[in-house]
């Protein structure tokens, strides 16, 4: 049984379909439903966001958020890291006459 990605590729390389196609009428709708599809996309996103919030559960967009953070941190903690050991690095040179 064909995957559904195989189904369209196969649906695209039929010449009615692709004779179809070319149809402005049917590329219009063509869009309508992807816009269609687009919203409803981001109306449930939203609506999940919001019951997560509710339900004080951490979302894809909240981990990305702490990754960012964390990111952002360990960098910070290496730059500290370096401007405190250079100090220690030139004491511990013996002065040479």
């Amino acid at each position: 049984m064909l995957g559904l990605k195989e189904r369209v590729v196969s649906l695209l390389q039929d010449p009615r379909v692709a004779r179809l196609l070319q149809d402005p009428k049917v590329q219009e709708l063509v869009l309508k439903v992807f816009r269609v599809r687009g919203r409803v996309q981001g109306a449930f996103e939203e609506r999940m966001q919001q019951i997560a919030q509710v339900l004080n559960l951490a979302t894809h967009r909240d981990l990305r958020a702490l990754q960012r953070r964390i990111r952002h941190l360990e960098r910070e903690l290496r730059e500290a890291e370096e401007r405190f050991t250079e100090p220690e690095d030139d004491r511990e040179a013996p002065a040479r006459n």
